[in-house]
Formats: C-alpha cells, structure tokens, sequence
C-alpha cells in the first residue's frame, strides 16, 4: 500500500498550476531566464518524513530564506543581545531594499530585510573575520540543516553583483551608522554569495521542519540550533518574513514564512510540519504567485494556521495486533491476527501522517531496511479504532478515508470502531464503490471479522 499524501500535494499542485499571472525577478538576468512552468511542494514532518511533488529535484537559488538561517547563525555566533543591538525586530512596512533605519537607534527595522540581512551577515563567525571565512561558515552551517552539501550558484551570484548598487548603498549607510565595523563592498558581496546558495525544495522543507523542531533536525535527530534561536528566527519570521504582505499572510495563512525571489517559499507550524513550495513568478511584493496559492490551500485544508484553536489537542497513534480465535466462521482451533490501528485525540493532518505512515509500515510488503515492518502484508482483516477520536478535521477524514479506500481495493476486510461517528461514511467519495463495517466496540469488529463466539486470544500494542 502506498501513502495518500503525496496525491493529496499532487492535486494542491494542480490547483494552483493554470495560475500564470505574476513576473520573473528581472532585474537579476538569470533569474529572469528561468523557467517560469517549473512547480514543486514538499513537507517534512517533525519527526523526519519527508513528502514531495513537482520538480522537487530542480535547485534554485533560496535568496532571501537564506536570511532566516543566517540569523540564527549570528545569534549563535553573536549572542542575542548584540544582535539586537544591532538589529530591531519590528516590521518596516517598506519594500525589503530600502535604505532606511530605525530613528534614534540606527539599527535596521529587522533581519529580513536587506539591511538586517546584511548586517546580521556580518555578526557570522565574528566580527573581525574576513569575508571568506564568513561565507564559509554559512554555506557549512545551511548544508548540515539541509542535511547534504549545498553549493553557491556562481551564475547567480555573478549577475547580482554587477546590479548590487542599492545594496552597496544600504552597505555603506550601515557603516555610516555605526552598524557594521568591516569594509561594506565585502559586506554585501558575502551577503549576495549567501543569497546565491542553491537549494531544491525537498533540501527547505527539512530546513523548516528544523525551525519548527526546537532547532533538532528532524531526520538525523541533532541539535543543530539552540531552542532559543530558532524560536526566536519563527518569531521575526511570523511578523517579519513576508516583507510589507506579511500581516495578510498571517491572516490568510497562519505559520512563520520566508520568501526568496527565485520563486521558493518556506513555512512552518512549530511542533508538526515545515513546508517549501517553489514557482519562479512572483506578485508585486516579491512572492511566488503559485507558491502563495499553495501555502493558502495547504493552511485553509490542513488546519494549519497557527491561531486556529477549531481542534484542541494532540492526536496520539497507537496500533496493536488482536489474536481472535474461535468464531463460528472459522475452525475453533484457528487463530487469526488482526492489526489494529487506533487514534486518540483531535486528528489533523499530523496525526493522521502518523497513521498512514504505521498501516504502510505494517501491512506493505518486508522492507530490508526496516525490521519488523510488512508484519500483517498477509492479514485479511484490518481494524480501525476510533473509539478515542475526539474529531478529525478536513484532511485528516480525506487522507484516513483514502487509507480505508486503498485497502479495501486491496481484498482487505476493514472494520471501524466508531461509536461517535467521527468518520463520514455517506456521500463520502472514498467509499463511493465500497464502504469499511463500521460498529460500536470491539466484540463487535471480532465477531463481524471472526463470527459469533470469536474471542480475542492476546494483544500486543506499539506506539506511535
């Protein structure tokens, strides 16, 4: 069996495909070459699945989503409170290259911005090391969150610099200023290489998941950020990071994000999932028009804005085998194992990510890799276990409605535990061919699976 996820970001692809509106960034020639057809979403989850679609291979260069890392590497390398002596965190409300700073201060409006972003560079690896040395220090730093080794597009880099006058500009205010100490040429140069590392979306959604994981990487398990930092980068991000649309992205989508004018956007919601979308047209403000749509879906369908209290709580999944024996459908001496896969809780798409990930792991064939997995490839019942299921928001009923779809194409029997009827059964478009057994307790689901007198003989649960 295969997971429905990656259909379900098949179709938030199509979706916003015929949108064609928008323009290149022209004013970098190579990004004004780019194939403006190319479309890709990925996500990554917390704890370390990774789902893509679309050209997830294709690399571009992350631009701007390079500040959000970058920030969180000076205040690493710098410590929180010179940074923000350094750079405020309010929002400017201004285009991201203007040549302004805060009254009073001097200090640029925050990170995001061109200002910030160049004067956050400077903070990296201290602020007497040479430009190399700082480049050096970010691109090893992004490649270890991006979990490979990541390279600077020349190219990229190359064509912003023979057009970089306005960042000279903001390079030598900030000396002006008082704000940066090292020469501003050498500056906004390294600040341009970093804009110029290339990324694919596969590589930013584990990047965001890391943000959203309290700086752990969510495959390899390791503290790449203090906890500190990356809730501090979500924060600026949240109110910062859609530059002067960012109050309407807060609105209408609901998670910290970045944008870079290649065309790629990363978000994520803290404790669940990290997003990167790509698509190389851009609004008026500078984001991806087809990656804005993307991201608005995903929110709207997945129950992902971060104010939306509509589903309380955690899901918490939890599957175990049932031995039953006995029934008058089958030989007394006979025993069948039936896995059981049972939620608790408010499921949204986190929770129901977990399920499917368990009924692929359990019912698909061995996999070498894995041990333990395909235990129930052979099984010819399978039990959901609702019971405990407070409510299932709008992806989860479609993604856990298309798992029961999936298995009983298969030749399985399934049978859910549902007593409050969490589970739409009619007019569902899952079940418009066949429909799971739907009862009330598990005598129920042992007796429709085994017959009358079926008994369970032994449990073994596992969680989630």
């Amino acid at each position: 069996m295969k997971s429905p996820i990656p259909d379900y970001l098949r179709q938030v692809l199509e979706k916003a495909r015929p949108d064609t509106s928008g323009k290149l960034a022209s004013y970098i020639d190579v990004l004004a070459k780019a194939d403006p057809s190319k479309m890709a979403v990925a996500l990554s989850t917390v704890d370390g699945n990774l789902y893509s679609v679309g050209d997830d291979q294709v690399e571009f260069s992350i631009q701007s989503i390079s500040k959000a890392f970058v920030y969180a590497l000076a205040i690493n390398d710098a410590g929180l409170p010179r940074v923000l002596e350094k750079i405020g965190v309010e929002p400017s409300g201004d285009a991201f290259n203007k040549l302004s700073l805060q009254p009073g201060t001097h200090r640029p409006m925050n990170p995001m911005i061109n200002a910030g972003a160049i004067t956050a560079h400077t903070l990296v690896a201290g602020e007497n090391a040479t430009v190399e040395q700082r480049v050096d220090r970010i691109l090893k730093a992004v490649s270890k969150v991006a979990g490979r080794k990541l390279q600077v597009d020349e190219e990229v880099y190359e064509a912003e610099l023979k057009d970089a006058n306005r960042n000279m500009g903001i390079g030598y205010m900030l000396k002006a200023a008082g704000i940066i100490s090292c020469d501003p040429q050498e500056a906004v140069r390294g600040y341009i290489r970093q804009c110029a590392i290339k990324a694919n979306v596969r590589d930013l959604a584990v990047m965001a998941a890391t943000l959203g994981n309290a700086g752990v990487h969510p495959i390899t398990g390791e503290q790449i950020m203090p906890h500190q930092s990356a809730r501090q980068v979500l924060s600026v991000m949240t109110t910062c990071g859609m530059y002067d649309s960012s109050g309407d992205w807060v609105s209408r989508v609901g998670m910290p994000a970045k944008s870079g004018v290649a065309g790629g956007i990363i978000g994520t919601l803290p404790g669940q999932v990290g997003i990167a979308v790509f698509s190389p047209k851009l609004d008026e403000r500078g984001n991806s028009v087809r990656g804005v749509k993307m991201f608005e879906q995903l929110s709207s369908e997945m129950g992902l804005h971060m104010m939306d209290s509509s589903q309380v709580g955690r899901a918490t999944v939890r599957t175990w085998t049932m031995t039953i024996a006995g029934g008058a459908d089958q030989p007394h001496e006979c025993e069948q194992e039936v896995p059981v896969f049972g939620l608790r809780g408010a499921v949204r798409f986190a929770g129901s990510e977990r399920l499917t990930r368990a009924i692929v792991r359990e019912i698909s064939p061995p996999n070498p890799d894995d041990p333990g997995s395909g235990r129930h490839t052979n099984a010819c019942a399978v039990i959901f276990m609702l019971r405990d299921t407070y409510s299932l928001n709008y992806v989860a009923l479609r993604i856990i409605s298309e798992d029961i779809r999936r298995l009983l194409e298969a030749g399985k029997n399934v049978v859910v535990i549902d007593p409050a009827k969490v589970l739409t059964i009619d007019g569902n478009p899952a079940f418009k061919d066949k429909s799971p057994r739907v009862v009330n307790d598990e005598a129920e689901a042992r007796h429709y699976i085994g017959g009358q007198g079926c008994r369970a003989v032994s449990h073994s649960d596992e969680l989630y």
